[in-house]
């Protein structure tokens, strides 16, 4: 299998200067990740993983982001469950309610997607896959993190005259 990945692997992807890319990798690979973040801040702590993850051509690279990532989708999962800020209700409510502004395209749930890309993600740091199919499950990966992302970033809450109301119906007090 190993000789098929290197015949598997185009000369071309292999362009860009390893000393250029790897201060950036390893500033990232040392980014502090904490369940005291916001989850605004694990979601684009995951999203900067997966963007270099998609220009990383070195296995113990793609191991190491690996890791990261599972770790932020890990600390999603405790975020997803706490309550949120005063802060971020504000990034999350709108003025005026738009019609299917932002329409997620799966129906499960946020904490179902962050398990589906955990899933992924532990199955690529196992390392069994062929270059091509890892290619695959990571492309998938890099796509339901992004639904992920914009269906948690979407607004929530629209203001009434009573307070805020979610974009549903209910009101909040």
């Amino acid at each position: 299998m190993a000789i098929q990945h290197n015949i598997t692997s185009p000369a071309s992807e292999i362009t860009t200067n390893p000393s250029q890319i790897e201060p950036a990798r390893i500033a990232l690979l040392k980014t502090p990740l904490s369940v005291s973040m916001d989850l605004f801040q694990v979601l684009d702590f995951c999203q900067r993983h997966i963007d270099e993850l998609i220009d990383c051509h070195d296995h113990t690279g793609r191991m190491a982001l690996y890791g990261r990532l599972y770790a932020g989708l890990e600390v999603l999962k405790v975020v997803l469950k706490a309550p949120l800020p005063a802060h971020l209700i504000e990034r999350l409510t709108v003025d005026v309610k738009t019609d299917d502004e932002y329409h997620c395209p799966l129906s499960t749930d946020s904490e179902t997607l962050r398990a589906y890309c955990a899933a992924l993600t532990m199955l690529l740091m196992q390392g069994d896959q062929s270059f091509d199919q890892e290619e695959h499950i990571s492309g998938l990966l890099f796509e339901l993190l992004d639904v992920l992302v914009e269906d948690l970033k979407a607004p929530r809450f629209v203001r009434v005259s009573t307070g805020l109301a979610m974009i549903g119906g209910e009101v909040i007090h």
